[in-house]
């Protein structure tokens, strides 16, 4: 089983940037997919951001322009007060079939991290 741990995070204002880290342990392949997620009290997970090894990124709307996914890196720029959550990190073998947004897919996660923006 993969490992996830989660790094970064934390309190900025809004108009900021705060960079989140997903170290993935084990062998990793081209097809491997990862994918950010994010808790608010009250409302579903959300899908932000999304790619896999062999290609293709995929965002939130509420994100395009501003958040950036990389291999185990989310940057996140321009962060507004409706950006603050719990985030977590999310590691597939392969493209999930439910979609790359959709928490379903993803059987291995990270601990979570606190991205407070607040003036």
């Amino acid at each position: 089983a993969q490992r996830l741990v989660q790094s970064g995070g934390g309190s900025v204002q809004p108009g900021g940037s705060l960079t989140l880290s997903c170290h993935i342990s084990g062998v990793l392949y081209g097809s491997d997919c990862e994918a950010w997620f994010r808790d608010v009290p009250g409302k579903k997970r959300e899908g932000v951001a999304g790619r896999c090894g062999d290609g293709g990124l995929y965002y939130a709307d509420s994100v395009k322009g501003r958040f950036t996914i990389s291999r185990g890196v989310l940057q996140m720029d321009d962060l507004k007060s409706e950006d603050t959550a719990m985030y977590y990190c999310a590691f597939e073998r392969g493209r999930p079939l439910s979609g790359m947004l959709n928490p379903e897919g993803y059987r291995f996660w990270g601990q979570g991290t606190q991205v407070t923006v607040s003036s």
